[in-house]
């Protein structure tokens, strides 16, 4: 549970950003980013991956850049969700929707997983067949 509060300030952080950047987002204050990164959130986990496959053939023959726009477009819908995240045009959501992507592949990428270390126990006798196997840094079994 921690890791998706952990990701929602990464997105609200990046959605902070973006006025920085670009000219044609504004958001009046973090409550509005708040919102804004929980609706976004909730979009990509639940519309995003509906929207993919029903355009599957048109991002294979774009070579996948068709998910750009899906995602201004959820950037955007979020947009018209939250009252505090204004959005001036579709150009506007696209370079939005990709600050926010870049930001949280950033941010995320440097957090540790919590699936880091695991250990399973297949016999637990003291049996000296035990297989006991660890994950390392890398997600390797050993």
């Amino acid at each position: 549970m921690p890791g998706i509060l952990i990701r929602w300030l990464v997105t609200t952080l990046a959605i902070l950003m973006i006025p920085h950047l670009i000219s044609g987002v504004r958001v009046e204050g973090i409550g509005s980013a708040l919102a804004a990164a929980a609706i976004l959130g909730i979009l990509n986990a639940l519309i995003r991956p509906i929207l993919i496959v029903l355009t599957l053939p048109l991002t294979i023959v774009t070579l996948g850049l068709f998910i750009l726009v899906i995602n201004a477009l959820l950037f955007q819908f979020a947009g018209w969700v939250v009252s505090g995240l204004h959005i001036d045009s579709f150009w506007s959501a696209l370079f939005g929707s990709l600050i926010v992507s870049v930001v949280s592949w950033i941010m995320n990428s440097a957090l540790p997983s919590s699936d880091m270390e695991r250990t399973i126990i297949i016999h637990r006798s003291g049996d000296p067949r035990i297989i006991d196997m660890r994950r390392d840094k890398d997600d390797r079994w050993k």
